[in-house]
């Protein structure tokens, strides 16, 4: 059989964007280089990255260091989990960019205000990461090389497309007898956080969604609709 696959994975030095298209990767830290004069100074080396690391841009290394500290040589044997964000922005287009959802050694949910644009920010939320064994991370080949992760490069969440308006915002309510897991995102929390950032006009439009109902009262499906509708909306503000 003449094998095409081998044809179309992207020549390229560096975790990109694409490799993450089938689903996000967990990896383990082995070492950590900056160089400084480059586009892309930091290179985070990991478990069986094949000889392409991870370079984050400067949004990203802004999470780390907020996270583990401006020292690199303690982030070797530290895990992250990385996915592709398809709202990221590059040079005005939506390309893509790597990201950075959970972090193990931290003790409880991050979230930090990004640079979007020169002008506005945006809240980034990162998670604890629960480490289990598991074989070091393999990114599947992908069809074409991400552009270069830019300094400034904006900052997308996990999803930002706007809700179903057929769907109720209370929908339901929180039940008393369901235990959240540890992983599971938690999304009233991310909504508190968010409204943190929002502006006074979307805070006002959202309270009206709400119809009178707390956030803490939604259930996790009716969250994750408030919190799409929410940063939807922000998103609208930035662009």
């Amino acid at each position: 059989m003449n094998d095409m696959s081998r044809t179309i994975i992207p020549k390229s030095d560096q975790l990109n964007a694409d490799d993450l298209l089938t689903g996000p990767i967990t990896i383990k830290v082995t070492d950590v280089t900056i160089r400084g004069g480059q586009e892309q100074p930091v290179s985070i080396h990991y478990e069986g990255d094949n000889g392409k690391p991870y370079k984050a841009c400067k949004s990203m290394c802004r999470v780390m260091v907020a996270a583990w500290g401006a020292d690199a040589s303690k982030y070797v044997g530290r895990s992250m989990t990385l996915y592709c964000d398809p709202k990221v922005k590059w040079a005005g287009m939506e390309v893509g960019g790597i990201r950075i959802s959970h972090m193990s050694d931290i003790d409880s949910t991050m979230t930090m205000a990004l640079t979007v644009t020169r002008a506005n920010k945006k809240p980034f939320t990162v998670k604890p990461l629960k480490i289990t064994n598991s074989p070091p991370a393999q990114p599947a080949p992908s069809a074409s090389p991400s552009p270069p992760q830019p300094d400034g490069a904006q900052v997308g969440e996990p999803s930002t497309a706007a809700p179903d308006a057929t769907i109720p915002l209370d929908s339901g309510l929180q039940s008393t007898d369901a235990q959240e897991s540890a992983t599971q995102r938690d999304y009233r929390a991310e909504i508190k956080e968010a409204l943190g950032f929002a502006s006074k006009s979307l805070t006002a439009r959202f309270e009206m969604r709400l119809k009178g109902r707390k956030v803490d009262d939604l259930s996790d499906s009716a969250a994750k609709t408030a919190l799409d509708f929410l940063t939807a909306e922000m998103d609208k503000e930035t662009t």
